[in-house]
């Protein structure tokens, strides 16, 4: 009788807190929603989405005709694996910016997501430029950054973000990668209070579970955001194109 395998040992996160904060912002249904809603006229057909995590996002892609989830933690890959198994139109890839091999390196995009990501990378402006080169002709990057770099706090260092955007600082490195720069605008002003709040004064590393909870269930309220005559954000979106 032949010996029996070892034991498959479980993969675990690398970055903890990053996992942390995934897990909590999944049991955040309305402010990811609200998230896609404001990116969802840019989405195309051919999606590539850059650093899906556990699929907060990702479930809102689903009925594309082709989409690749990537990300750079085995733990994150074998969840999003776990997760979509059977989806023909679904592949999972690994993805290290500003690093492209294999297979993916040869495919062009309609469309790219890339949220809560860029502010992982130390050379953004090279990610940018690789973004840009897998994207077809006319094809977008749709992306999603901190900003407001004064309430950078201990909530961005334990993520490990390197920095917050501002918006004239996203332009530049657009232009820089050769993406013309169709759409910008601020997101989510509610955020700012909670995140200075809870990263500068009382110096957390994680978003308290509560807090989440009461913010997600006001969300249909901070949707209205919208109609102020003035915008401000915890986060920036930019809409960028391939010429």
């Amino acid at each position: 009788m032949p010996p029996r395998p070892p034991p498959r040992q479980p993969v675990e996160p690398q970055d903890v807190f990053g996992a942390a904060t995934l897990e909590r912002l999944a049991a955040a249904p309305r402010y990811n929603r609200w998230m896609f809603d404001r990116l969802r006229r840019w989405v195309g057909t051919h999606v590539l989405e850059i650093g899906s995590g556990i699929g907060n996002l990702s479930d809102f892609l689903l009925d594309r005709e082709r989409v690749v989830l990537t990300d750079t933690e085995p733990y994150y890959l074998a969840r999003l694996r776990e997760k979509y198994a059977g989806r023909a139109n679904v592949e999972i890839a690994r993805l290290y910016l500003p690093t492209v091999d294999g297979a993916l390196a040869d495919e062009r995009f309609d469309t790219i997501i890339c949220l809560n990501v860029l502010e992982h990378v130390r050379d953004d402006e090279r990610s940018l430029a690789v973004m840009r080169a897998l994207l077809r002709p006319g094809g977008r990057l749709l992306l999603l950054v901190p900003a407001l770099p004064g309430i950078y706090g201990t909530l961005d260092a334990a993520l490990g973000h390197h920095r917050r955007y501002t918006p004239r600082e996203l332009a530049d490195k657009f232009a820089a990668a050769g993406l013309a720069l169709r759409h910008r605008e601020y997101f989510n002003l509610a955020g700012i209070l909670g995140w200075w709040f809870t990263g500068r004064v009382l110096r957390r590393r994680l978003i308290p579970a509560a807090s989440l909870a009461l913010y997600d269930a006001l969300v249909p309220v901070f949707r209205l955001e919208r109609f102020l005559p003035w915008r401000l954000g915890q986060s920036l979106i930019a809409i960028g194109e391939r010429p």
